[in-house]
């Protein structure tokens, strides 16, 4: 397989991704009913939308097809999938467009990574190779695959490679790129979502209208997604794909509480 193939996407464009039928299954995410397909439709022309955990831009590409005229701020760590990031967003999203090779957590540095080439939407700093698989099977197993089926799709799926990458803050990514407003703040990081947001300085939360994040609930973490947002002023509401019913994925919505 090249190590950019280009997909064509249903009901979408044709992009550059490392893996096609990995580029699919994301794309699904974009789509009607899900929390990024409303997350989009919110926007407006000349709107700032900063994704975190871009992979290779899906989310940005569907808002930029949705809204014409955003603006992209995207970050990704994978230097395969940020190769596409750019390639896709130079084809799509308007001009003034930047594309980061960093991850976003709550203080800058140098973190370990995995990058799972045969599934790269899970990739991440906290790669939980049976947790990821148990996750799949049970995404698979709801939309009617046999379950001996999908145990074979799943094998090998979350073998890694360990990367080490750079990391920034949310905020330090608003400071470089002068970014005086933050319309959608995407976060789709793995199990890092509390850690992007806690990397949010104070100064910067009146800046963003709206969070739409996919959220681990490990250990707590989706009740502290839930009560930090809601403390800087945010209405959050928590839905659950139920094609992911019965795992720990969940979507976090807020908006900027009027």
């Amino acid at each position: 397989m090249s190590t950019s193939p280009r997909q064509q996407l249903p009901d979408g464009p044709a992009v550059w991704c490392t893996n096609g039928p990995a580029a699919v299954a994301m794309w699904r995410e974009m789509l009607p009913p899900g929390a990024y397909h409303r997350a989009a439709g919110r926007l407006r022309p000349g709107d700032t939308v900063v994704d975190i955990g871009a992979n290779i831009g899906l989310m940005s590409v569907y808002c930029a097809r949705t809204r014409p005229g955003v603006r992209v701020l995207a970050a990704e760590p994978a230097p395969a999938l940020h190769a596409c990031l750019e390639r896709n967003l130079a084809e799509h999203a308007a001009p003034g467009w930047h594309a980061e090779c960093v991850a976003v957590a709550d203080r800058p540095g140098l973190l370990k990574f995995t990058y799972y080439p045969e599934a790269p939407g899970n990739s991440g700093l906290h790669a939980d190779p049976d947790a990821d698989d148990e996750i799949t099977l049970t995404f698979l197993r709801n939309s009617g695959v046999d379950p001996e089926d999908a145990a074979e799709l799943v094998e090998g799926l979350h073998e890694g490679v360990e990367l080490t990458v750079p990391a920034v803050t949310v905020s330090e990514l608003l400071r470089r790129h002068a970014v005086e407003r933050v319309d959608l703040l995407k976060v789709d990081v793995e199990r890092a979502e509390l850690e992007v947001l806690r990397g949010v300085e104070e100064e910067h939360w009146p800046l963003v209208g709206a969070v739409v994040a996919e959220v681990h609930d490990e250990d707590g973490r989706l009740a502290a997604v839930r009560d930090l947002l809601t403390a800087r002023g945010f209405a959050v509401d928590v839905r659950q794909d139920p094609l992911l019913a019965d795992t720990v994925l969940y979507d976090v919505e807020a908006l900027r509480a009027v």
